[in-house]
């Protein structure tokens, strides 16, 4: 009897140990598997290890990483996804800069003042900087010189031609 006892509780022991293993899926299928959906992304690569999927790589935003790592986690026998993958910085585009003249339009106007009499003098602003350009002779070169001297409005290229 005492045998018989012993023979059904090992037979009970052995049927629930039978019952409660499931087939466990190899890291290599799950690899193959993870693999497959990781290219959608080239960016990515993924290992698996015990059941377990190691997802790196980069990302253009997040929404596709969250997406991935759904993905993974629905393939039958990935016990969890570890993210280490990181989501490339957008591509900030700098505002277009504006160009201000850096010479204050009333000294500009000053000086086209200060020579509208002498022909063949312009008043421009080149690089920021005020320039003077043009054809003069020598005796209005000098009179041009003296009467933006005089205004006193600092650094002024002369860049006109003498005849």
């Amino acid at each position: 009897m005492k045998k018989s006892i012993a023979m059904a509780a090992m037979a009970v022991a052995i049927s629930f140990g039978s019952v409660s293993c499931k087939k466990k899926v190899s890291d290599a299928d799950l690899q193959t598997q993870a693999t497959t959906v990781v290219t959608a992304n080239p960016g990515a690569s993924v290992e698996i290890k015990d059941g377990v999927a190691h997802l790196s790589g980069t990302f253009e935003t997040q929404e596709a990483k969250d997406a991935m790592i759904q993905q993974l986690k629905a393939i039958n026998g990935i016990k969890d996804v570890h993210d280490m993958a990181t989501v490339a910085p957008t591509k900030a585009t700098a505002p277009p800069i504006e160009m201000q003249s850096a010479v204050d339009p009333a000294i500009q106007q000053k000086v086209k003042d200060a020579v509208k009499d002498i022909p063949g003098v312009k008043v421009e602003v080149i690089n920021g900087e005020l320039t003077l350009t043009g054809n003069v002779s020598s005796s209005d070169a000098r009179k041009v010189k003296e009467s933006v001297d005089a205004l006193k409005v600092g650094k002024v290229n002369y860049n006109y031609t003498v005849k």
